[in-house]
């Protein structure tokens, strides 16, 4: 991309109302043009490697299959990759932190407002980043006070709790023994300040460190 050049664009969303909403909001800005769509995750890291698109706007949930957060993973570790600019409607820190880690220049929610939109999709074709004001509040918090934040793989943890899953079935999913799913929960129950598992599922949830 020169800065004559357009920036171009890959939506990335199962729903097709979502990318034809994204389409007419985004095809009315100068210098900005989208040049496919991406109905998988999947899809989307074909498209995005064949080398004319600048910015991927990725959802986080397909349903079945590859997720947002692991889209954007392959997409980002290719030598000159597009940006991936997250537009989803969730905000925990159990999908915003897969998200970042993954690559994502930046993390938008999809009740952003058009402008917001169009400038954030011009600071990814620079590199630089763009949080959604929720998503960036919660981050510094978790700066600010870093013995209290769960850890990535604390929140997968709570996140299969908050499932029903037993901690058998949890150290099974995330190839992890029984006895560190135990060790995981007794900080996680020391974090929250909390004694049970329902009672760190309610409060993490309220916290929107993981999504119900």
């Amino acid at each position: 991309m020169t800065d004559s050049s357009p920036i171009r664009l890959l939506l990335a969303d199962d729903h097709p109302v979502v990318r034809a909403g994204l389409r007419a909001v985004l095809e009315t800005e100068d210098g900005i043009t989208v040049v496919a769509e991406a109905a998988t995750a999947e899809e989307a890291v074909v498209r995005a490697a064949q080398g004319d698109i600048d910015v991927v706007l990725m959802d986080l949930q397909f349903g079945t299959g590859m997720n947002g957060a692991e889209a954007t993973a392959v997409i980002s570790a290719r030598p000159g990759a597009p940006r991936v600019l997250i537009v989803t409607t969730y905000d925990t820190d159990a999908d915003t932190l897969p998200a970042i880690e993954a690559g994502a220049t930046g993390y938008l929610l999809k009740d952003a407002p058009p402008e917001d939109l169009a400038a954030a999709v011009r600071t990814a074709a620079t590199g630089r980043t763009t949080l959604a004001p929720a998503v960036a509040d919660r981050l510094m918090n978790r700066l600010r006070t870093p013995g209290t934040a769960l850890t990535r793989r604390e929140t997968e943890v709570l996140t299969l709790v908050a499932d029903g899953l037993s901690n058998h079935a949890i150290g099974d999913r995330l190839h992890l023994t029984e006895g560190t799913v135990k060790s995981h929960l007794a900080r996680i129950y020391t974090k929250l300040d909390v004694d049970s598992r329902t009672a760190a599922v309610a409060t993490a949830t309220e916290l929107g460190l993981i999504r119900r």
